[in-house]
């Protein structure tokens, strides 16, 4: 268990790396285009991100904990990290050192309050898999154990000694990092950072509580005990505590073992499309969802001749530490916006999104609308397999003329969205290693049909109706009417662009002196701290403050 002295360094170190990369982050993306010099931070901006990770990468394995469930979150966030950073990360899990047989035996004596021996007629001292929190090993319960759980073969799942005080410490210096970039306006205007921090916190202190998890093993096994496809562990609860957890042993087929699978007689594409369906069944179902459906977490089961159903085979989840659930309202937000989607409104499209939570309440919605109109007017027609079949160069030409619009609007994450968007990631990248000709949309457009029908005598299905008849007239006018109401709807959204052009320089007017008087005095004393870690660095950085003293002097100059 790591000491006082042990949890205040590792604070700092986790502390140190943050300031550093921020001190890095704005002298690179901030000041450097600000002052004319953007083309030299294009310049290294991939080495500097490959650094970044490569550091992160040995602090994380080095520190273990919380550090290795972020580098996990980073590696998997493919829509909002560049590939510098997701793919130097890939992999982190496997790099986790494992624990000491004879820790994980204290560990695992004091909680079930007698020895191994005594609880299990054999376990292995090597362990199946060491994770970030936790350690599993094979085990096997006595015959009394075992007619009362119903199985004998277990795997038990061992929670690292001292963990509790790492992850306190780790959020402690997220929370800490959190507050800092939250005083960015930019940051603080897009992303609501604290709020997601607690809910990583919340969802952490979740994962080392066994007994919550085993609660979610007993919950998911319920929810889908009707479904032929589906299977989960049963759980050993005499051998069960807070920080000990015994689970019925159903190693079969790892989902991504394509060669096992075929060896088998089973089709790789064909569990591609059930693990797709049984997912969104959670998401859209129940509500209630594995949150990190990983390979090493679920397994493809062979069923006996007999088995219901005349199946051969089914889908086996483990590990349901991380899991994920979609309240009612959000739910509803989220066939909404689908019906939205099938309906191709663009103005109910935005009021969909901002009712699920994802844009902060102070949003400009204008331009957003005049985006989603644009979508649908050049792609509305086209199903989602159609859409990979379009020229890239429209893609680019649409991005080029909205990007910009969707880049400045301040989303955010509701809550669970971050779990609900690390499940579906992962499922889309389990089901594109089975079946490279797999789409995720083609997946989604069953749920969406289906929504339409099950919604039936509600508000929902009204909307989608009076939508679908609105984009119907919409589509018989005649072109040339069709082309002055465009025109006049963009001719309304300029104005509001002035407005705002005029506001940002009546801004840059107040402020031009100040803000240089503030990057002066930024370069010099992060250039004076980052000097004895970084000695380039830091002496480049306050070599370089004379240059905002001086356009400070010259602007004002100018003005007088």
């Amino acid at each position: 268990m790591p000491d006082a002295g042990g949890t205040r360094a590792r604070y700092r170190r986790i502390l140190r790396f943050a300031a550093l990369y921020m001190a890095q982050a704005w002298w690179f993306e901030l000041f450097l285009p600000r002052v004319g010099f953007a083309k030299v931070a294009e310049r290294g901006r991939a080495e500097r991100m490959q650094h970044l990770a490569r550091r992160f990468h040995a602090l994380a394995v080095s520190l273990g904990g919380l550090m290795i469930k972020v580098g996990q979150f980073m590696s998997s966030r493919l829509d909002v990290l560049p590939p510098e950073i997701t793919k130097e990360l890939e992999g982190l899990q496997d790099e986790v050192p494992a624990v000491p047989f004879d820790a994980i035996r204290a560990q695992a004596e004091a909680e079930l309050g007698l020895p191994l021996g005594r609880a299990y007629a054999s376990f292995d001292e090597k362990p199946v898999a060491a994770a970030s929190l936790g350690q599993a090993h094979r085990a096997r319960l006595w015959p009394a154990d075992a007619s009362d759980a119903g199985f004998a073969d277990v795997v038990v799942k061992v929670q690292r000694p001292g963990i509790q005080a790492i992850v306190d410490t780790d959020l402690a210096a997220l929370r800490k990092v959190a507050g800092w970039l939250s005083r960015v306006r930019f940051v603080r205007d897009h992303v609501d950072l604290p709020a997601l921090i607690e809910e990583f916190a919340q969802t952490s202190n979740e994962e080392i509580d066994y007994i919550h998890e085993a609660q979610n093993a007993e919950r998911f096994a319920a929810d889908f005990a009707a479904d032929p496809r589906v299977g989960a562990p049963r759980v050993a609860w005499e051998r069960t505590t807070r920080r000990v957890l015994a689970l019925e042993d159903v190693t079969a087929i790892k989902i991504n073992d394509v060669e096992a699978l075929r060896a088998a007689g089973i089709d790789p594409s064909a569990v591609a499309s059930d693990f797709a369906s049984v997912m969104f069944d959670q998401f859209f179902g129940e509500g209630f969802f594995h949150a990190d459906p990983h390979p090493g977490n679920v397994f493809v089961t062979r069923l006996p001749a007999s088995a219901a159903g005349g199946r051969a085979w089914r889908l086996t989840f483990v590990d349901f530490g991380m899991m994920g659930e979609v309240p009612d309202r959000l739910r509803q937000g989220l066939r909404r916006l689908l019906i939205a989607v099938a309906a191709r409104d663009g103005r109910q499209l935005v009021a969909s999104i901002q009712d699920v939570g994802m844009l902060l309440p102070s949003a400009d919605t204008a331009e957003l609308e005049r985006a989603m109109t644009a979508l649908f007017a050049r792609f509305g027609g086209m199903g989602f397999a159609q859409l990979q079949k379009v020229d890239p160069r429209e893609f680019r030409d649409f991005a080029s003329e909205f990007g910009d619009v969707v880049r400045s609007l301040p989303f955010q994450l509701p809550e669970n969205f971050l779990l609900l968007i690390r499940a579906a990631g992962l499922t889309s990248g389990v089901c594109s290693g089975l079946d490279p000709a797999f789409n995720l949309w083609e997946a989604v457009e069953p749920y969406a049909a289906r929504l339409l029908r099950d919604e039936s005598g509600n508000a929902v299905q009204s909307f989608a109706r009076e939508a679908a008849s609105v984009a119907g007239i919409v589509a018989r006018l005649p072109r040339r009417v069709d082309d002055v109401i465009t025109r006049i709807e963009d001719g309304r959204l300029s104005v509001d662009l002035s407005k705002i052009d005029g506001r940002m320089r009546h801004l840059e007017r107040l402020a031009g002196r100040v803000i240089a008087a503030v990057v002066f005095a930024g370069l010099l004393i992060s250039g004076a701290v980052l000097r004895a870690q970084e000695f380039g660095l830091g002496t480049v950085l306050i070599a370089v403050s004379a240059l905002p003293l001086l356009y400070a002097l010259f602007a004002g100059g100018r003005r007088r």
